[in-house]
């Protein structure tokens, strides 16, 4: 039976380890230290934020690295982005050329803004970039641990190495369909975390249906913007790791980035809100590194640029939904450097 290690214990990694051991895959999860591998083979995923949900037979613990990746198919990085660089420095030495490498973080780089597989990258032997890959969709993890189904995307530049790993991971219940588009994917999972605070925010001042739609509709233009002009298709942002992943992050109660944009419409500070979570909200330090690469790029991002104001400046989340919303209207492919336009008609036309 193939062997997969999850390396992170973060409400997603526990959810794919325990989705996946029930399917019959050997399983390890790696835990940082032997006090939290201890705890949770003690307490399972989280008896308070998850009832009832026990770690399966096949899904074994470990603080050992080197005991996590022995003979592994699959390397699943399922941690925070802050900390993806720190992490694939220490599995590194113990790649090799058969092991594919998954990441499963939804984030950009703060001060690099780079993707998650760009990190990656940067830190093992180039002789296996090749088996680089990312998972990206709307996949809340508590709805996925109860059997709901559910389906996602894994990219990969060489699609050879996303259909092995759609044929390994793939359950009855979590259906997994393969892009080469690894650019558009990655942004995908990491944009639309910026935009869910916003709808929180939105939601949170009881602006209604109306104003939430359009500025999910707003925010999936300006993700498309972005995507291509970094060389992704702007097909692929509406796909399942795009407008997919969007809906789920904006609409659902059970989304960090969605409740954190809540929260401060009530008056909290970021801060607060953050330090009382279990989880990490991706979008407040992706908001970061993306407004960071559009002042790089020159590129018009007003979403961003308001959301970023509400976090870091200061700026009234009411003040800051209104003026996104009463923005003067234009074409909606219009805006500063954005070759939304430009990939339109070369697709009409080809």
């Amino acid at each position: 039976m193939p062997k997969i290690a999850i390396i992170g214990t973060t409400s997603w990694g526990k959810t794919l380890g325990v989705v996946l051991a029930r399917e019959g895959l050997e399983v390890r999860l790696w835990a940082r230290t032997e006090r939290e591998a201890t705890e949770l083979r003690n307490g399972g995923p989280n008896p308070n934020l998850l009832p009832g949900i026990t770690f399966p037979p096949q899904l074994s613990i470990t603080s050992s690295l080197s005991e996590a990746l022995a003979e592994v198919k699959v390397v699943i990085l399922a941690v925070p982005s802050q900390t993806m660089r720190q992490n694939i420095k220490l599995v590194a030495v113990h790649l090799n050329k058969l092991m594919l490498i998954m990441s499963a973080a939804k984030g950009l780089e703060i001060g690099s803004s780079k993707r998650m597989s760009q990190v990656i990258a940067e830190e093992i032997d180039p002789q296996f970039w090749s088996n680089i890959c990312v998972l990206s969709g709307p996949n809340l993890s508590r709805e996925i641990l109860h059997d709901l189904p559910a389906a996602s995307v894994v990219a990969a530049e060489n699609e050879a190495v996303a259909r092995k790993v759609q044929k390994l991971l793939s359950t009855p219940n979590f259906c997994l369909y393969t892009n080469t588009d690894v650019i558009g994917v990655e942004l995908g999972g990491a944009l639309k975390n910026i935009i869910a605070l916003g709808a929180g925010m939105v939601d949170g001042l009881g602006y209604g249906d109306n104003a939430k739609a359009a500025f999910m509709t707003r925010g999936l233009t300006e993700m498309a913007a972005l995507g291509t002009a970094l060389g992704a298709s702007p097909l692929t942002l509406s796909g399942l790791a795009g407008l997919g992943d969007l809906i789920a992050t904006c609409a659902s109660p059970l989304s960090r980035n969605h409740y954190v944009g809540v929260e401060l419409t009530k008056g909290r500070s970021l801060k607060e809100i953050t330090d009382s979570m279990a989880g990490v909200a991706e979008g407040v330090s992706t908001t970061v590194a993306v407004w960071n690469l559009a002042q790089r790029l020159g590129l018009e991002m007003p979403i961003t640029e308001k959301i970023y104001q509400v976090l870091y400046v200061g700026l009234d989340p009411r003040q800051a939904i209104i003026e996104i919303l009463g923005n003067e209207g234009r074409h909606e492919l219009a805006g500063r450097k954005w070759r939304l336009f430009s990939f339109f008609r070369h697709r009409k036309h080809s």
